[in-house]
């Protein structure tokens, strides 16, 4: 997954990851008897959980890991808003701000799809999951000492589902939160048999309802649905100490956290503080860490992972270079083309684009010959579609055979290969070909619609300079097919207002992809989520053989139900050419001021699990010399 991850497991690898969340198969639960219920303190979507009741910690933390020092890390972009209910559609929301906050349950990072009760001590839910039901830990606080309630989520669930466009289409299938009993809150859906909806519900961020809903300093009355910077009242293990709008946030240990000796806690959030500076730009961010203004970094440009990384420190091992395993996730990543507009409407022109595009040129001169191309909307994943469909990926085929591509059934998809001037030759002869077939023609040098005479024109919208040069590399093959291309940077909030609009021909984007894919994917390629400001659905897909393969995805049965329909959905996906498929790489990149240390045994789906796990390291910081 890159990016895929579960929405929780982001959460506490890193503040600034997006929030993609953990879905798929039919969730099986642990198991304690109640007079009246069935009570559980985990839930898996793949089989029993690892732990069991009362475990003492998981298996790959240190419970001696020491508490303390100060972690700096990097932020791009800027922030002037702390309220995370509106962020997807008002401000620029501080990262940092999902540190103050928990949910319901959270994740473990050595099993797939597996949560445990953080602010609910455990959860029920009938046979056929048409509804569940949290129970709240009775000694779980706010930071001012008041209680977690039943109003409190429900209020949450409100909050998002009315002014968060990702989080509405991601609960609407949640039609009812109501109170029962002092700490019992159970969540009604809108039809039985959605077997990751009880999961879903628990990674709900729980706001505190009676801070919202109170006066701040001034007296003025606060506002769920608009902006603010007044830092938050949150529950969690860390609060906001001090920012300075748009540049930085440091939030700092609660040191009478409530759930500092849960077990689902012990041996995690062991630093006193965390430091986030901005940046605006990237070259800039690498600056200040190679000057030890801040102390980790992941890198993302194979450029700067083959070049930048020289200087003496490095050398002398004052810091350390370390790649990760991605085992956890998919992604695909790509060229998004706005269908939208009349001129990607034909799936030829799509692909034509994808034949003018030289990765195997661009990953040897720019990227170090670094990066895999990706062939697949799961790739990276045991989920990605290969050959020809076949067994029961086929039979759900045939359920849309009269409305999908007919090549779903007859070719393998492959993406266009380069990399020598012949091979570029006659792709570009394939993507003429193409044109004309969708209706275009060349034209004294010029792409033009046969009939109209209008030329073809496009721009390449970004928000990060550093991945112009990614456009730039692009824009002379298309303009050898007679496209007037223009390749446009601006800065993160016009780009947001340009994506909410749906204001662009092409923008470079990602889906990440859990190990279980489920409800997310409706916003991802929904037709419901076309026209919703703010989803994921970038690209504006409206095509009911699609909606009718992701019911498929969320309604499986059983494990190889799901691989099956995640398969033939993918193949689908891919032979609509909604996208030019870009580039991946199977590890995470970082860099560190050699000062802090981690638990011998990793997580086996977290990554580097960096900070959540780590700690400072005083011996090591001592023997590499004091901060800039």
């Amino acid at each position: 997954m890159a990016i895929a991850f579960s929405r929780r497991r982001l959460l506490q690898t890193s503040a600034f990851a997006a929030l993609a969340p953990v879905l798929g198969a039919a969730p099986v639960f642990s198991q304690s008897t109640s007079s009246d219920k069935e009570w559980r303190h985990g839930l898996s979507l793949f089989g029993d959980v690892k732990y069991p009741a009362g475990f003492a910690r998981f298996d790959y933390v240190n419970p001696e890991a020491p508490k303390g020092g100060v972690v700096r890390q990097i932020a791009i972009g800027t922030f002037d808003n702390f309220n995370i209910a509106v962020s997807g559609v008002k401000g620029n929301i501080a990262g940092a701000v999902g540190l103050i906050y928990e949910t319901l349950t959270t994740a473990s990072l050595d099993e797939v799809s597996t949560e445990y009760g953080l602010l609910a001590e455990s959860v029920s839910h009938p046979a056929d999951f048409s509804s569940v039901t949290y129970r709240l830990r009775a000694q779980a606080k706010w930071h001012d000492g008041k209680p977690v309630t039943p109003e409190d989520v429900i209020f949450s669930l409100e909050a998002f589902k009315k002014h968060h466009p990702q989080y509405s289409a991601y609960y609407r299938h949640v039609t009812k939160a109501e109170k029962q009993g002092e700490r019992d809150v159970k969540f009604t859906f809108d039809a039985p048999g959605n077997r990751e909806l009880p999961q879903i519900v628990g990674q709900l961020l729980v706001l505190p309802k009676h801070w919202w809903e109170g006066t701040n300093a001034a007296g003025v009355k606060r506002d769920i649905s608009t902006t603010t910077q007044e830092p938050p009242l949150g529950s969690a293990a860390y609060k906001i100490k001090e920012f300075v709008a748009g540049r930085s946030i440091v939030v700092e240990r609660v040191k009478d956290y409530w759930g500092r000796d849960l077990n689902v806690n012990v041996g995690r959030n062991n630093f006193d503080e965390l430091r986030y500076e901005y940046f605006r730009d990237g070259t800039v961010a690498l600056e200040a860490f190679k000057g030890d203004q801040v102390d980790w970094r992941t890198e993302n440009s194979a450029k700067n992972w083959a070049t930048a990384y020289d200087f003496p420190a490095v050398a002398e091992k004052r810091v350390m270079l370390e790649e990760f395993d991605n085992r956890s996730s998919g992604i695909m990543q790509g060229f998004a083309m706005n269908i939208r507009r009349d001129k990607f409407k034909d799936p030829r022109v799509r692909r034509a684009l994808n034949y003018a595009f030289d990765f195997e040129e661009m990953n040897k001169q720019i990227f170090f010959g670094q990066y895999f191309r990706i062939s697949s909307y799961f790739y990276g994943t045991k989920l990605a579609s290969s050959g020809l469909p076949e067994g029961k990926e086929l039979e759900i085929l045939e359920t849309v055979r009269a409305d999908v591509p007919p090549e779903v059934f007859t070719k393998p998809y492959t993406n266009p290969v380069g990399g020598n001037a012949e091979s570029v030759r006659e792709n570009l002869r394939e993507a003429l070909k193409l044109l004309k077939e969708a209706g275009y023609e060349v034209r004294e040098r010029r792409l033009v619609n046969a009939k109209t005479g209008a030329p073809f024109e496009l721009e390449l919208l970004g928000e990060d300079p550093s991945f112009e040069r990614v456009m730039l590399f692009f824009k002379p093959s298309l303009e050898r097919l007679g496209i007037n291309v223009s390749v446009r940077t601006i800065d993160p909030t016009q780009y947001e207002n340009r994506l909410r609009s749906w204001d662009f021909d092409i923008v470079v984007s990602s889906w990440p992809e859990s190990l279980s894919p489920g409800n997310e994917q409706r916003e991802y390629w929904g037709s419901q989520a076309a026209d919703m400001t703010g989803s994921k659905n970038v690209v504006g897909i409206k095509n009911p053989a699609i909606d009718k393969l992701i019911d498929r995805v969320v309604f499986t049965r059983d494990r190889d139900d799901l691989v099956a329909a995640t398969k033939a959905l993918d193949r689908v996906l891919l032979w609509n050419h909604f996208v030019v498929p870009q580039w991946s790489y199977p590890k995470v990149r970082t860099a560190r001021w050699d000062r802090f240390s981690r638990p011998s045994k990793m997580p086996e789906y977290g990554q580097s699990g960096f900070p959540a796990i780590w700690w400072f390291d005083a011996e090591r910081a001592a023997k590499i010399g004091k901060r800039s």
